[in-house]
């Protein structure tokens, strides 16, 4: 059902906009609207030019709270004062900044370490001490790097008239790295040669011991302790952090609240004048809400609000919120997908719950597999539970629902895991039984069945459309539209022709059918006409009588089309029924079941097979039939959904 929505203004003193928020409203769930945009005929309106005291304090809180290990393990110290909370805060950012101030000196240690490393790192294989070498005075050296296509010529050179060495480390792709060594005199000489080769110098300062691997190593060694004094900051600030997660847990949470209550400013509206400065909220509230907020405040003489019950004056409908029993409510998942009812439909929660069951059961019956999908949904429904903290998981409902369902309809039909000799069904075998009919011949029973009952089902849609159209005051689409009470009576006339028909009873005199079809039809015709000479209308039609008239004859053809295909679609319902049974013989015949001998293991997994494909294809079947057959004769979901600032505060 659609919980009845009340809009109320609420205003008070300017300052007491924060204490009334946290009260009052954050006990209950209120969808507010702006102030400034609702109340356009109020004068002296301005709005809220305030900036949230909580909102960097409460940013602190959380970082810090998303640090801790098993928050949902703590409980929160609620012992604590607003100043406190601030306190609590602002000490932990003082000792957490302290020691990240610490950490971050220490990252850009490691970087300057690896820096020197990545120097270093293409000189490993040279077997020199780089301490003695960068002290040479008799000797001049260059450590650096010559493309590989340059390499070749400098050992030309060096062999042909230049005295120098070339001392090699690692190469890669592009360039061999090293170092020449040359005497004093022949340096610039030398220097030129290497220059022309495009010999790319990297200077070494006169720091490192050992070898330039043992310098490697040694920085390596470094990085590793510094690494693990990080670690230890980092453990020193978890400790810091636990120690305190109680205060914290609880200011984060208190701090949420009151930011949040602090930006409902975003849809308040302020009105000053010469002799006080007043605050204005508005919004939908639920009517039970309501009762219990004016008895709430009604000694309070800081806290006014007027209930406005004529929401037509104010922009927009209310927003729709659903209320159904648990039973039921894993289906609202479905209504919701199509859209939400208007505040004036009817809530087609139940009619789907209890349609999409039945007609799920049907059309997939079996005992065995539905079991299966009832327990299989209400593990479901547990593991959904306990992963998103205890709250609903829809499908899971919706599939324990149908396995019961296809567990009734796997007894009427005498089925468990595809084997039909073990229990006596209580109706019928829907593959066997089989019913003649005049005209027709023989047909499936479960066809015969499906199609009677896609007819009451149309029937009851057309139903739900009359009382959604009087809701609404809609004459037209309550007496002249196809679903209508013209379109009733003319599906109604016909559905009793046929079944008079076929049970071998005389039909009614030509006059009087040709009442029964012939005026309903001739009622949707006329539809626009009838209308506005109804409701007194003075407007021409849009287009002339002829263009009328031949639009009229299209859409009563089209009418009638969707009357005979949305009767003909429920055939469905049978068809699955029976393949439902055929698929599993071929599944026991695969196994070996017929033969007496089993094979057990092709008898579950096929069972299985069926359960999860078979089921699927049956779950979306039938919501088609939802939607298309029954949705699109009744049902618009062109409602907003109800959406809270606040949530609803349990005590």
């Amino acid at each position: 059902m659609i919980v009845k929505m009340k809009f109320i203004n609420i205003s008070g003193p300017r300052d007491d906009i924060d204490r009334v928020t946290d009260l009052y409203l954050s006990r209950y769930e209120i969808q507010l609207e702006s102030a400034l945009s609702e109340l356009k005929t109020v004068d002296n309106l301005r709005p809220f030019v305030e900036l949230n005291p909580y909102r960097d304090v409460l940013a602190q809180a959380t970082q810090f709270v998303g640090y801790l290990p098993n928050v949902d393990d703590v409980t929160p110290d609620e012992s604590l004062g607003l100043d406190d909370m601030f306190e609590v805060v602002r000490k932990a950012c003082e000792d957490y900044e302290g020691l990240q101030a610490k950490k971050e000196k220490k990252k850009a240690k490691i970087e300057e370490l690896r820096a020197k490393q990545q120097l270093l790192s293409p000189f490993r294989p040279l077997d020199c001490d780089l301490h003695k070498v960068l002290g040479y005075r008799y000797i001049t050296y260059r450590f650096g790097r010559i493309a590989l296509e340059s390499y070749h010529k400098m050992n030309k050179y060096l062999m042909d008239d230049l005295s120098a060495i070339f001392v090699e480390g690692e190469r890669d792709e592009s360039f061999v790295y090293g170092a020449y060594f040359v005497s004093p005199g022949e340096a610039q000489k030398v220097d030129a040669v290497f220059r022309s080769l495009h010999f790319e110098r990297i200077e070494l300062k006169d720091e490192f011991e050992g070898t330039p691997s043992f310098a490697y190593q040694s920085l390596e060694r470094d990085i590793a302790r510094i690494n693990l004094e990080i670690q230890d900051l980092d453990k020193e600030a978890g400790e810091m952090l636990s120690d305190r997660a109680p205060q914290l847990i609880a200011a984060k949470n208190r701090l949420e609240e009151l930011s949040k209550n602090f930006d409902i400013r975003k849809m308040a509206a302020r009105m000053k004048d010469s002799q006080d400065d007043s605050y204005i909220l508005c919004g939908w509230m639920a009517e039970d809400d309501v009762e219990k907020f004016l008895e709430e405040i009604k000694d309070d003489d800081k806290v006014f609000v007027v209930v406005e019950d004529d929401h037509d004056a104010y922009f927009g409908e209310p927003p729709t919120k659903l209320e159904n029993p648990k039973l039921f409510k894993p289906f609202e998942m479905y209504i919701q997908m199509y859209g939400l009812p208007a505040h004036n439909e009817m809530d087609p929660t139940i009619f789907v719950a209890i349609t999409y069951s039945f007609i799920f059961g049907v059309m997939f019956g079996d005992v065995g597999q539905g079991l299966v999908l009832f327990l299989g949904g209400l593990l479901l429904l547990i593991c959904g539970a306990l992963i998103y903290h205890f709250k609903k998981a829809p499908l899971a409902g919706i599939i324990a629902t149908a396995g019961v369902f296809s567990t009734i309809f796997g007894f009427m039909f005498g089925s468990i895991f595809g084997f039909e000799d073990i229990i006596e069904p209580l109706w019928i075998r829907p593959i066997d039984h089989m019913t003649t009919l005049p005209f027709l011949g023989k047909l499936n029973t479960v066809f015969i069945v499906a199609v009677a009952f896609g007819m009451f089902l149309i029937i009851v849609a057309m139903i739900l459309h009359i009382i959604n159209a009087a809701r609404s005051k809609d004459i037209e689409s309550t007496w002249f539209d196809p679903n209508g009470v013209a379109g009733l009576i003319f599906y109604i006339a016909v559905v009793v022709t046929i079944v008079l028909f076929m049970t071998g009873n005389p039909l009614p005199g030509g006059i009087v059918m040709g009442i029964m079809f012939g005026v309903p039809l001739l009622l949707i015709f006329l539809k626009e006409p009838l209308t506005r000479m109804i409701e007194k209308r003075a407007d021409k039609m849009e287009t002339g009588p002829g263009m009328y008239i031949v639009q009229g004859f299209f859409e009563m053809f089209e009418t009638l089309l969707s009357y005979f295909s949305n009767t003909i679609s429920f055939i469905r319902i049978g068809a699955f029924a029976v393949s439902h049974a055929a698929i599993m013989e071929v599944v026991l015949q695969l196994a070996g079941a017929e033969s007496g001998n089993p094979n057990w293991f092709g008898v579950i997994f096929g069972n299985l097979f069926v359960c999860g494909f078979e089921g699927l294809i049956v779950g979306i079947q039938v919501l088609r039939l939802e939607y298309y057959e029954m949705f699109s004769r009744f049902y618009k979901g062109s409602g907003r959904a109800f959406d809270p600032y606040t949530k609803k505060k349990t005590k």
